[in-house]
């Protein structure tokens, strides 16, 4: 299967090189419920996605909101399970991350990202 990465559009930095994504409605609802942890440098992408929450979750998680310019309008770190997300306006999908990866990676709201194959 070919492997999504999401890259800084701004630094060209790559965020995560195996981006799954959750299109259908389906996909969108199971999310990451279930799952053990969020291996380093992957992620999922929620479109269209307004928000999220981590319940039935096991570990912390980053979130990007994007809005239909693939531009970050908002940024949680390290969201812990059993939360609601914040809310941001003119959010179009959201990426979930490994907890650490904005600090890591330096990202910030304003930035662009792009996902390629």
């Amino acid at each position: 299967m070919l492997k999504i990465k999401l890259i800084n559009v701004n630094t060209d930095q790559v965020i995560a090189e195996d981006v799954k994504p959750a299109y259908s409605f389906w996909k969108r609802l199971k999310g990451l419920m279930g799952t053990k942890r969020l291996p380093e440098s992957t992620g999922l992408h929620l479109k269209p996605c307004p928000s999220i929450h981590t319940f039935f979750m096991k570990y912390s998680i980053d979130i990007l909101y994007l809005n239909t310019n693939s531009e970050i309008v908002g940024i949680e770190e390290s969201l812990e399970p059993g939360k609601i997300g914040k809310r941001f306006a003119n959010v179009k999908s959201v990426i979930e991350l490994p907890a650490g990866t904005i600090n890591r990676t330096s990202l910030s709201i304003g930035q662009a990202v792009a996902l390629k194959k």
